[in-house]
């Protein structure tokens, strides 16, 4: 009889194949294409660094030939880094002047603030490149909307950074257990939070030796180092944390319903960090009219306390699946006591049965009472994600350039995320609910 961590380990090495069969999994591997992509970075920051920069040095024919930063600390840190790995990209301070110089680029990453997506996106495609962008796409829908318009007219790839899209774990427990074998009966509520803890959220600091000069911050659009550094927290620049973290978030519900919300309501103000412009603190319930009924979704994002992490929560008549983008065993399935047996689907690999002392702790950020919560049982899920977050989306990216596979969040997906979540701001600010329209997420 097999023992549970080989078959753990069977079923993590097995998962992409196991995927294959659904829809719109072309994330879970590269396929036989080899062609070599030339690619560049704007913005060299800690995403653009530590996430994208990273995740592409683990793929395949995958070379930087250049960066792009305005702050020349970040962009030695950028080059210095990738030309480790004998890439021997170039780097640039104004993106302009390495679109003019670059001649052999394929696509190009954009990790730079919010507020400049859409200028930068718009300006590659223009000149014949692919984009893969971070999320927000923008804190702007007029702006956003540009950059679904632009794709469009140049015929050039847009892939929105909302990775969990591509995260085999998130396309199983989605599209394989709720949507394709309705293991969960019909889902009526959702719940997600991102909190964060005051240490973690504490404004980001220059040294005096490192800072940009007035006349180029000026040239830039900003006043301070302070600004340039902190600029998730200022309303010109983002869209504070529900639009920095929440989104990520918020988008699976769409995706789980397969209808975008139908109004909003919110609460959240500057309670905590008396200096900033945007919310430290944001909470929202959605409602969502799907084909089976009206159902809601709760969303929280907090800047002064930890407690429980991140993760999503799908709650349906027959069970529930809780799943998060880091942890190795927090996706877990609950089954309510009056489901009816799920034995042959853990037979067929789609869940796989757990052992009692995972009962006693779901993670090491989620404690939750489960014998006072689910009577039916526990399993897992069967597929894990042995690579960085980012590295799916990203092959998933360099795929749909190099094949005809679909991007799995292209701009018109993303504008719809954008359209929802930036309205959770807006509710804060009116103290109103928000109602929506169905042509307000068309493009």
């Amino acid at each position: 009889m097999i023992g549970r961590q080989k078959f753990l380990q069977s079923a993590i090495l097995a998962g992409s194949t196991f995927l294959s069969a659904g829809k719109n999994h072309a994330a879970t591997k590269l396929t036989s294409h080899h062609d070599d992509l030339n690619i560049a970075l704007i913005g060299a920051g800690e995403q653009g660094r530590k996430a994208l920069m990273v995740s592409c040095l683990k793929i395949p024919g995958i070379r930087f030939k250049a960066v792009c930063d305005i702050w020349p600390y970040n962009l030695s840190y950028a080059v210095n880094m990738v030309n480790k790995y004998k890439h021997g990209a170039k780097g640039y301070e104004d993106y302009r002047d390495m679109l003019a110089q670059e001649k052999d680029l394929d696509a190009v990453l954009v990790a730079s603030p919010d507020w400049m997506h859409a200028e930068h996106a718009n300006a590659c495609m223009n000149a014949g490149l692919h984009v893969y962008c971070e999320k927000e796409m923008s804190n702007s829908l007029e702006k956003a909307r540009s950059m679904v318009q632009t794709s469009r007219t140049t015929g050039k790839l847009l892939q929105i950074g909302h990775q969990r899209r591509s995260n085999p774990r998130y396309i199983h427990a989605i599209d394989r257990l709720i949507r394709e074998t309705g293991l969960l009966g019909r889902v009526t509520h959702s719940y997600a939070q991102w909190n964060r803890s005051k240490k973690a959220s504490l404004d980001l600091i220059c040294p005096e030796k490192d800072a940009l000069g007035k006349s180029v911050l000026e040239k830039y659009g900003y006043t301070s180092m302070h600004e340039l550094r902190n600029w998730r927290w200022y309303k010109k620049y983002g869209g504070g944390p529900i639009v920095d973290l929440g989104s990520h978030q918020i988008d699976l519900y769409s995706w789980v319903w397969g209808v975008n919300p139908k109004s909003v309501i919110a609460s959240g103000g500057t309670d905590f960090y008396k200096n900033r412009e945007w919310y430290d603190n944001v909470m929202t319930i959605y409602e969502y009219d799907t084909p089976f009924g009206m159902a809601r979704g709760y969303y929280q994002v907090l800047t002064t306390t930890a407690r429980g992490g991140f993760y999503e929560t799908f709650m349906g008549e027959n069970g529930t699946i809780v799943i998060s983008e880091v942890f190795a065993y927090g996706n877990v399935v609950e089954r309510e006591s009056h489901a009816p047996e799920w034995d042959e689907l853990t037979k067929r690999g789609y869940l796989i049965a757990s052992e009692p002392p995972l009962s006693q702790s779901i993670s090491r950020n989620i404690q939750l009472d489960v014998k006072a919560t689910v009577q039916g049982g526990r399993w897992l899920l069967p597929v894990e994600l042995a690579k960085k977050e980012h590295q799916p989306h990203l092959e998933n990216f360099f795929e749909a350039i190099r094949s005809d596979v679909p991007l799995n969040c292209p701009g018109e997906k993303a504008y719809e995320t954008a359209v929802a979540v930036l309205a959770a701001n807006e509710a804060v600010a009116s103290g109103k609910r928000i109602e929506f329209k169905p042509e307000e997420f068309e493009v």
